[in-house]
């Protein structure tokens, strides 16, 4: 699930607010039935959902990568054995196996959020709440990130949470929330969403640029798909016109 919004429409605070950060002082949050006001369940909230934050440099305590990853569960109190091969299935899924023994310092921004995921990851939690992972990073890095998120989320079987402000991103997720003031305003698939331009640009937000151009065309009296969310679509549209 990916969640937009504008800026300071609430989506990090509701992040935080996910996995115990912060307390609601008003209503109720819920992690698979735990509530997030009940000191007894944080522990076990936290264990079941994880949190990766949007600068990877506050995130990373280590100076090797493999200690780094280590860190989550050796604070679990995992015995050793399990600790090296938790850390080595997290390494090889964000596919920086190779980096185990380098510093995380000398990697690049996608790496070291991979990094920051890997520690995730080897917490085994059973959702992983991304807040807004790759503003920091350049497309490169960003690309990275994406997709080992994605494969967490395919191949993994984890519940992904994205909060992102890149809506080539959201187009990704199976499932989109938009917030406004602290409110959810719309929820619905990629191409349900991304119809309503008119409704999101209202909030300040953009919709995918092949989806903008989808509609300018439209309403040159091409016939068009409305809901084109990637360039393949529209490449396909395009060709069954001629």
């Amino acid at each position: 699930m990916a969640i937009i919004g504008p800026n300071g429409s609430g989506k990090s605070t509701l992040a935080k607010l996910f996995n115990g950060l912060y307390i609601p002082t008003q209503g109720e949050i819920l992690m698979d039935g735990l509530n997030t006001k009940k000191q007894d369940d944080i522990w076990k909230i936290r264990q079941k959902a994880g949190m990766v934050f949007q600068n990877p440099d506050n995130q990373i305590v280590a100076t090797i990568v493999e200690e780094d990853v280590a860190f989550g569960p050796e604070n679990l109190g995992i015995p050793p054995e399990e600790i090296r091969r938790r850390v080595a299935e997290a390494l090889a899924i964000v596919e920086l196996s190779e980096f185990a023994d380098r510093a995380p310092h000398l990697l690049s921004g996608g790496q070291k959020q991979r990094v920051a995921i890997a520690g995730i990851i080897a917490m085994r939690p059973e959702c992983i709440i991304l807040d807004e992972p790759t503003a920091m990073l350049d497309p490169v890095g960003r690309r990275e990130v994406i997709d080992t998120v994605k494969k967490l989320n395919k191949k993994e079987g984890k519940t992904v949470v994205l909060i992102t402000h890149f809506m080539d991103e959201a187009v990704q997720a199976d499932r989109i929330v938009v917030m406004e003031k602290g409110r959810i305003i719309m929820q619905g698939c990629p191409r349900e969403i991304f119809k309503k331009a008119e409704e999101l640009k209202r909030v300040g937000l953009d919709v995918p640029q092949v989806t903008e151009l989808a509609q300018d065309l439209m309403a040159e009296g091409i016939d068009i798909r409305p809901d084109v969310l990637t360039v393949e679509e529209m490449v396909d549209n395009l060709c069954r016109l001629l």
